[in-house]
């Protein structure tokens, strides 16, 4: 398993087109805020409803998306998914040059990018299981993981210069752009695909919807491991706007100290997802995910203590490196087991009722910790938050279990593979 060699042809093309799209949606991070807030002269009210309702609505919209996907081939999808993502989004630019962009459209467009991004992972993580064998898609997340983190240390820095020179809107056109590109690098892997088994059944019923998570809630190890992330996500994302409140203003921060409050700890998420696969391969993959998932939840709970000026800006710094690194081992690892233990007639299903199931959730706690940070201040519900993640560890699997048997073909040779 050595990290540094080639996963073929087609696994090059999935990682561009992954890391061109991910580039794109770190460019124009934020850009919707700052476009509802600058153009369209919007309300706290509207900001916070762009942000959450507009990732709730979407989820709830990719529902019937997972089942749908599970019976088709991946690829197609996929391509479709940044298609979709592309032209929408392509909508804002036009709308705003032609003076008729509005609040609710906005509002439509963070929908369907919301139900296509669902989408799109459900199907990409089904299409790696048939792409890559078994032994290998530890060091395919963990290239996903550092790709991810690299482009959060490089993409923000750059949309904040674009929207200083172009504007906000001009960054949006850059992440359909990105999109397209994504779309291109799919349809460029090549090779064969195999065709999923059909239903019986000739069309959807209601109870097909529930499938992912019948699939999960039944299998006690990964019933175990959903609960722990929807949780352990949608805590940690709930406080960040309450600390970006408690940076920005009562401690008086520049935005751009609080901006390099979170991009430099973001190396730690790439040192720590090239050193998940060493761990691995040193402790096991069971006794990794355990310990990196307990490590990460001991670090929010600092947020609470940030005080004003260098030394509150090094312990902010401190403590999200702390948790980018965890997090950054744990990432993959978690990833890879997931994929390990979903039967492959499963995975779009299962991998879509995560999303929603983690979108919503995060939805939710974000808006209830806003009503908390009125009622208790920024800094209480923070440290609130922070104490809650310290029991997310009791959640993780307690013992490694064995992995589930299934009749599955083994996968296709990757043309080019050396």
């Amino acid at each position: 398993m050595r990290s540094g060699r080639s996963l073929g042809r087609p696994f090059g093309w999935l990682w561009g087109a992954y890391a061109t799209s991910a580039l794109g949606t770190w460019l124009a991070f934020g850009a919707f805020p700052l476009i509802a807030v600058q153009v369209l002269h919007a309300g706290p009210a509207e900001v916070a409803a762009l942000s959450s309702a507009g990732a709730a609505v979407g989820a709830a919209v990719a529902v019937p998306l997972g089942p749908w996907v599970e019976f088709r081939r991946k690829r197609p999808v996929m391509v479709s998914m940044d298609l979709v993502r592309c032209a929408v989004l392509l909508t804002v630019p036009a709308a705003f040059a032609l003076g008729v962009l509005g609040f609710m459209q906005l509002l439509l467009v963070s929908v369907v990018v919301a139900a296509a991004d669902i989408t799109f992972r459900a199907a990409s993580g089904a299409y790696l299981k048939t792409l890559l064998p078994t032994e290998d898609l530890l060091v395919a997340n963990a290239r996903f993981e550092s790709t991810a983190w690299t482009t959060t240390i490089v993409g923000p820095p750059l949309g904040g210069a674009a929207i200083g020179l172009l504007g906000p809107v001009a960054t949006v056109a850059a992440d359909a752009v990105s999109y397209l590109l994504s779309a291109l690098g799919i349809r460029a892997t090549g090779g064969p695909e195999p065709q999923p088994e059909r239903r019986e059944a000739p069309r959807m019923r209601a109870r097909d919807l529930l499938d992912g998570w019948r699939y999960l809630l039944a299998d006690a190890t990964l019933r175990r491991l959903f609960f722990n992330t929807a949780l352990f996500n949608g805590l940690v994302m709930a406080a960040q706007p309450l600390l970006a409140v408690l940076m920005l203003g009562r401690l008086g921060f520049a935005p751009w100290q609080y901006g390099l409050a979170f991009a430099v700890p973001s190396i730690g998420g790439l040192l720590g997802a090239q050193l998940a696969r060493p761990l691995v391969t040193r402790f096991g993959q069971h006794r990794v995910l355990t310990v990196a998932g307990t490590l990460r939840a001991i670090w929010p709970v600092g947020l609470a203590f940030v005080g004003p000026g260098t030394g509150g800006l090094l312990l902010v710094m401190g403590v999200e490196l702390g948790l980018i690194f965890c997090c950054g081992v744990f990432n993959p690892v978690h990833a890879t087991y997931r994929l390990e233990r979903t039967a492959t007639d499963r995975v779009a299903r299962t991998l879509s009722a995560w999303a929603v199931t983690a979108k919503g959730t995060t939805a939710l706690l974000t808006a209830g910790w806003g009503v908390l940070g009125v009622l208790l201040g920024p800094r209480t519900a923070i440290g609130l938050a922070g104490v809650l993640l310290l029991a997310t560890p009791l959640l993780l699997p307690h013992r490694a279990a064995a992995l589930p048997s299934e009749p599955e073909p083994a996968p296709e040779p990757a043309p080019g593979r050396t």
